[in-house]
């Protein structure tokens, strides 16, 4: 599974990139027919101005989630514990 995060209008540093690497790269477990991953990471004018698009490609289904947090790591945890139980569903779906 391939993981490209972009960081939009800002430089992420590397402790940022780090953690968003090791909470997505947890998602196989869940369904292992993932392709590959993009994390989208951007600033908002608002108060909650972190914002977290996660972008999952697995076959004949896309799941996009997006979050928008005080701090990219509560949104990028908040778009992971969503995507658990999607691909979850997605993988009974599949199974049944």
């Amino acid at each position: 599974m391939e993981i490209r995060v972009q960081s939009i209008k800002f430089n992420a540093d590397q402790k940022l990139l780090d953690f968003v690497e090791k909470k997505v790269s947890k998602l196989p477990k869940f369904y292992d027919g993932i392709t590959d991953v993009e994390v989208a990471l951007s600033l908002l004018a608002d108060y909650e101005n972190k914002n977290v698009r996660v972008h999952v490609h697995i076959p004949g289904n896309d799941l996009i989630i997006e979050r928008n947090a005080k701090t990219f790591e509560d949104a990028v945890v908040d778009c992971v514990d969503i995507l658990k139980d999607k691909l979850v569903r997605a993988k009974e779906k599949k199974t049944n």
